[in-house]
């Protein structure tokens, strides 16, 4: 069962330790001279992601779904950061051509890349269709963050075959723990809106593929790749924990749910959204993050042997996904 797999997750957070705190933003290197990208910056851990890498002066790129939402959100961090370097790309991840529209943008503005988050994200909302006619969360946290990439791949090969050092340019994807809950099998290809199932079924399957997209960039590539050559890329799929986000807003959280995340609560198991962005800014350009690590599935904070499930470690199903996606994706003209 669904929400058997997902207690199960939840109970095993529960067991962790909160008090061991390997990575402080505070640690980061002066990233003067380098570039980022950072999806769903307008609040929660993306803002709080998109701050850091602006107090250690980064160019950070401000993703939102409009120009003011992105302004707003430049004022707010200037006010903490006043040296700050910031510039907005304007995108919708319900409508697909907003986001090849902002990467086509971007390459146009810069002529290099080190660090993507692809952050972005809703959870367990009722069914719905974007515009492009998949599922609201399938679209969301994954199709669009996979388009996204696609068209970014390029300059950040070159930006790391460029570079000097060794994990210069890296891709983090935000997964969840809820990927416990994907449907059975992971990814129900014969009809990945899920229409019938809960909300927390189509989020799970979305999440997942947020950790199978990760590895297959790995494999392709990360450290040891064939394409190695061409420039080499750290990418990590991140699990912030329980953050006191926007994220929930308009989920449909089942009861069962409650009654573990109340008690995690209580034993202070719930971050505020800056320490939930801990994991991303230590896997994105902590310079603690290690080679050998790369390809992992994080979990709060910083720990680089994530809980994940079976499915999420299935390299045939993640191979399965990565071929159905470019295939989905080239018909609806969103890549070449």
């Amino acid at each position: 069962m669904a929400s058997e797999s997902i207690s199960k997750a939840f109970s095993h957070i529960l067991s962790l330790t909160i008090a061991n705190m390997p990575f402080h933003p505070d640690s980061l290197p002066d990233l003067s001279g380098r570039v980022y990208i950072v999806t769903g910056t307008t609040s929660g851990i993306g803002y709080h992601t998109a701050a850091r890498l602006a107090q250690h002066n980064a160019h950070v790129y401000i993703c939102a779904r409009t120009a003011a939402k992105g302004a707003t959100t430049v004022t707010r961090i200037s006010s903490l950061y006043p040296n700050a370097h910031l510039s907005v790309l304007v995108m919708d991840h319900t409508r697909l051509s907003t986001v090849v529209s902002a990467a086509q943008h971007f390459l146009t503005l810069e002529a290099s890349l080190h660090g993507l988050v692809n952050n972005a994200g809703i959870m367990s909302t009722p069914y719905a269709l974007t515009p492009d006619g998949h599922e609201e969360q399938w679209q969301v946290n994954y199709l669009a963050h996979w388009v996204l990439t696609s068209h970014l791949i390029p300059i950040m090969l070159a930006t790391a075959k460029s570079s000097k050092e060794k994990g210069a340019v890296r891709i983090v994807n935000l997964s969840s723990s809820g990927h416990y809950g994907a449907p059975k099998g992971g990814i129900n290809f014969s009809d990945t809106n899920l229409k019938n199932e809960k909300g927390m079924t189509r989020y799970g399957q979305s999440k997942l593929a947020n950790i199978l997209h990760m590895k297959t960039l790995h494999e392709m590539y990360g450290p040891g790749s064939k394409s190695e050559g061409d420039g080499e890329i750290w990418v990590s799929a991140v699990h912030p924990g329980l953050v006191k986000s926007e994220l929930g807003n308009r989920a449909e959280i089942p009861g069962w749910m409650w009654a573990v995340i109340i008690p995690y609560r209580w034993i202070g198991g719930e971050m505020d959204a800056d320490k939930g962005s801990w994991t991303s800014l230590h896997c994105v350009a902590g310079k603690e993050m290690k080679r050998e690590e790369c390809g992992g599935y994080w979990q709060r904070i910083a720990d680089p042997k994530g809980w994940q499930s079976g499915l999420a470690k299935d390299e045939g199903l993640a191979e399965r996904l990565e071929s159905w996606t470019r295939e989905e994706m080239k018909r609806g003209g969103w890549i070449e």
